[in-house]
């Protein structure tokens, strides 16, 4: 098994179509080709991680944070991000991350919040615009039941619990090929006029090379005509944070004293109490005070999220429990889903859950 292997295992868990334009995910160090010894999954790369790699025999690290975040002009080694990228490439370990992908994700970093917290009828918190992609073409009607059949298999036509959805218009269709052209039905030179089936199809973005190829590889025209187009319509299954329910409403005290236990941290900044119990909850692993508005919107009790700044507590506004319970406790649990992902799917090497404590903020 190589590097891309892998990769592909990840990305059909999270496609990197879906993360955040600003973000930098992929492989970021090696080869892609290169045999896989071990894997080794952290939160960061830091050098002690590149030694614990080194130490397991792993050559591929599964980040989620990116080590490359922005460019790179030198590599001289005068800070952590250098020594890392230096390091790993003496020692030929790749190092992939995958960051805003996994968090926008359904089964991503917030749904193991969710899970740690025992959330009920969860949902996307800001479901993603631009993701889902509409496909529509035209075929002759005794190939139409293929065509589709096809299509399908290749991922289009699912639409939240449903799968092999289309819509299809009977009609005819008008062309007239030039000296050049290859008809499959009429002749060259000649208007043919031929009864088709309009078949449109949506599909989500990351599936569009696959969808295409399909599509040109099961129809019979020499020149197939097509529309794509992008739908302006909420992405319910990708999308930053989630919300859920308690099984049980519990004060704010019990609340933040259960979210301590439960995330394994021992400092929690909150807002003001409103003396009022919780059971609506919006989460969001990482930095997310730009979800507040949302969380309020949603009608949620409490947002857990991390980097809450001085500023930010005022927008609680007496209407929702701010909890800061820190960056890396807020998603500490993410290397555990990779592990556990990957675990399931190769069986002929070593993935090994990183023992490296690499969060940067200690408490006194």
């Amino acid at each position: 098994m190589i590097v891309q292997d892998v990769i592909n295992h990840l990305e059909t868990l999270t496609p990197l179509a879906y993360a955040e334009g600003f973000d930098n995910v992929g492989l970021l160090v090696g080869n892609k080709n290169e045999k896989i010894t071990g894997v080794l999954v952290t939160l960061d790369t830091l050098e002690t991680v590149v030694d614990e790699a080194i130490e397991k025999n792993c050559n591929l690290i599964v980040s989620f944070h990116p080590i490359i975040f922005k460019g790179l002009k030198k590599l001289t080694g005068k800070n952590y991000v250098e020594r890392v990228v230096i390091k790993a490439i003496k020692h030929d370990i790749a190092i992939y991350a995958m960051h805003t992908a996994l968090d926008n994700a359904i089964n991503g970093v917030n749904d193991m919040i969710c899970n740690k917290l025992d959330l009920t009828n969860r949902r996307i918190l800001i479901p993603q615009s631009e993701t889902i992609k509409k496909l529509t073409t035209y075929v002759p009607k005794n190939e139409a039941e293929q065509l589709r059949t096809a299509l399908f298999n290749a991922g289009a036509g699912s639409i939240g619990n449903y799968n092999n959805c289309s819509f299809n218009v009977e009609g005819y269709g008008t062309y007239n090929g030039n000296e050049n052209s290859n008809p499959t039905l009429g002749e060259k030179g000649k208007t043919h006029t031929e009864a088709e089936t309009k078949i449109t199809v949506t599909y989500s973005k990351h599936l569009e090379s696959k969808i295409i190829k399909t599509l040109f590889d099961s129809h019979s025209y020499e020149e197939v005509a097509y529309e794509i187009t992008t739908l302006e319509n909420k992405n319910q299954s990708i999308g930053m944070g989630m919300i859920g329910e308690l099984k049980e409403p519990m004060n704010e005290s019990n609340f933040l004293n259960h979210l301590k236990t439960k995330m394994n941290t021992e400092c929690i900044r909150h807002s003001s109490f409103l003396n009022r119990p919780i059971k609506k909850v919006a989460v969001l692993g990482g930095s997310g005070s730009f979800a507040i508005g949302a969380a309020k919107a949603s009608g949620a009790d409490a947002f857990i999220s991390s980097d809450l700044k001085y500023h930010d507590f005022f927008t609680a506004e007496n209407s929702i429990l701010l909890a800061d319970i820190g960056h890396y406790e807020s998603e500490q649990f993410t290397k555990n889903l990779l592990v556990a992902n990957l675990t399931k799917k190769i069986t002929n090497f070593a993935v090994v859950l990183s023992k490296t404590n690499t969060n940067p903020v200690k408490y006194f």
